[in-house]
């Protein structure tokens, strides 16, 4: 298991990665649904406070099926996320 500080990098980049996207998206792409893009960066923003606080309050004993629980919703959520962004500028 990778250490939560690492973890919690990791989750940074992925959603900084997000939101950069969808702000060149919006200022590049002509014709992008601006109001969109706001929704899907507030949504970025509360998805990465909910996610780096998760991680500090693993139940002890049970850290094995949190994560794999955590993992999952994480990237669930990602995947719904990437499919708004690349919709944004149709």
């Amino acid at each position: 298991m990778a250490s939560r500080k690492k973890l919690k990098k990791n989750i940074g980049c992925i959603i900084d990665g997000l939101f950069t996207e969808c702000i060149v998206r919006c200022n590049c792409i002509p014709g992008t649904d601006k109001e969109a893009a706001n929704e899907i960066i507030a949504k970025l923003i509360e998805m990465d406070a909910d996610f780096t606080s998760r991680i500090s309050h693993t139940e002890p004993g049970k850290a094995k099926v949190f994560y794999r629980q955590f993992r999952e919703d994480f990237n669930r959520q990602i995947e719904l996320l990437v499919g708004r962004i690349e919709n944004i500028s149709k």
